[in-house]
């Protein structure tokens, strides 16, 4: 028996790894999401009954105490926190994870102090990368939560010689790990000084950052915070940790490279750009002297021209999202497919503040999976779409992009909205978006602004359509 339990221990860690990576596949697709989300659920608590079968558990009260205070705070937040705020509470996530890896790293280190023996090189670069990846982490997402909550400022933050002291802060955290791995291992003023060195790194990392770029954001923090995992897994000598944490990392990274994909920027340029610092004003391009008048329509027009169209794509945003829209939109989609409209849903890649925000929000109010479509499936449609509908939306369909080199947002890949025969546009107002420019959509002959919040301008399309 005693022969069996480990091997059975590392059998229930590739079981539960298959179920990870079989999870992960079905989280691809918005109509396997769900069972994809319970399938990677079974398997992690595969791996945690085989985590407390290994003999080095020490105290199971104390694990299950943890168990119960985890899974209460868990439960009040999934109750709790409205599907609006899920990036808020995705970037807390992570930095949850992050605060773990590294809090691992640190006992780890203080295990070594606490006996004779001296941390082997290996260890102690693990423990320093677990320490570093970790309080970037953490904080990092800390930040990100606090930006994207409103608790500080949207917009990216700078000042001077930012830069320099960045590098001046790599340069430490460089030095004193150097310092530590050649000459003093056990020097714990420096040790606290790298872990202090980390946190502010994932401050300074965030703070130049501007919540329309959040969702490459909280996708790379994902992907540290999986990195973290793993580097706590090498400490803890745990496979399954290292899989599952390289797991998150990898497709953290390759979801990251996706989101600067739909944007035509490097990640580089989301880093450190500082994209966005305009603070709304609009920014000049070639386009300026194009004709600003503005056509408006009002909402029984409006109510007219989606119910007696035979295709009608709508295009949510984050004014949606703000505005908590996405049960009201559902309900004129209802009306409209009552009349028989052709109703389809055009998701951008970057729309939000989070990978996937306008599919989560229309899961949320239960839009069938069918209706949506990506932006590369979508848009040859709208050559034969009678109406677009844009509900909060404003960079990701700005025609702009496609051909005014001037603009900042000049080669992301967009949703062609404006080749549909008609657009209404729901705003609040004629402001700019995240990236400061103003929109070339607005002006269009085949443009109408309705203008309102998302939620109470959608609910008096659906009053007027209900009539027709």
């Amino acid at each position: 028996m005693s022969d069996f339990l480990p091997s059975g221990i590392q059998l229930s860690y590739l079981v539960a790894a298959s179920l990870f990576i079989v999870g992960l596949k079905q989280l691809s697709s918005p109509a396997t999401a769900r069972q994809g989300n319970v399938i990677a659920a079974v398997g992690m608590l595969i791996a945690i009954i085989g985590t407390l079968l290994e003999r080095q558990v020490v105290s199971y009260q104390m694990i299950a105490l943890g168990i119960i205070i985890g899974s209460i705070a868990g439960t009040i937040m999934a109750k709790k926190v409205a599907m609006t705020a899920m990036p808020q509470m995705v970037g807390l996530l992570n930095g949850f994870g992050g605060a773990a890896s590294a809090l691992v790293a640190v006992g780890e280190f203080w295990r070594y102090l606490s006996i004779p023996e001296t941390p082997r090189t290996d260890s102690l670069i693990i423990i320093i990368l677990g320490v570093l990846i970790g309080g970037v982490t953490f904080t990092g997402s800390v930040l990100a939560f606090a930006k994207l909550q409103e608790l500080l400022p949207g917009a990216p933050i700078t000042f001077p010689l930012q830069q320099p002291f960045n590098a001046f802060l790599a340069a430490v955290l460089f030095g004193g790990s150097a310092y530590m791995v050649v000459a003093d291992p056990e020097n714990v003023p420096v040790f606290l000084a790298l872990v202090a060195v980390s946190n502010i790194l994932g401050v300074m990392f965030v703070l130049p950052i501007g919540g329309g770029d959040m969702p490459v954001v909280i996708s790379l923090l994902n992907s540290y915070s999986g990195l973290a995992a793993s580097v706590a897994g090498f400490i803890l000598m745990n496979n399954m940790l290292i899989i599952a944490g390289a797991l998150v990392g990898a497709s953290g990274i390759i979801l990251t490279q996706i989101m600067c994909k739909a944007m035509n920027r490097s990640l580089t340029n989301v880093l450190f750009g500082a994209f966005g610092a305009g603070g709304g004003a609009a920014v000049a391009s070639s386009a300026a002297d194009i004709d600003k008048t503005v056509r408006t329509v009002a909402p029984d027009e409006a109510a007219m021209m989606l119910g007696y169209a035979r295709s009608v794509v709508i295009v949510p945003g984050y004014g949606m999202a703000v505005a908590q829209a996405q049960h009201t939109v559902r309900e004129l989609a209802d009306q409209l497919d009552r009349l028989g409209v052709e109703v389809k849903y055009a998701i951008h890649p970057v729309a939000g503040r989070m990978p996937g925000h306008m599919n989560v929000l229309l899961a949320e109010a239960n839009v069938p999976y069918p209706q949506l479509y990506d932006m590369e499936d979508i848009n040859p449609q709208f050559d034969e779409t009678d109406v677009a509908l844009v509900i909060g939306a404003n960079d990701v369909v700005n025609p702009a992009a496609r051909h005014d080199q001037a603009s900042p947002i000049y080669g992301m890949p967009i949703l062609d909205v404006d080749k549909a025969k008609h657009t209404i546009v729901i705003k609040r107002s004629m402001n700019t978006g995240f990236a400061g420019v103003d929109n070339e959509l607005f002006y269009k002959n085949k443009t109408m602004m309705l203008f309102g919040s998302a939620k109470d301008a959608v609910g008096k399309l659906v009053s007027e359509v209900k009539q027709l």
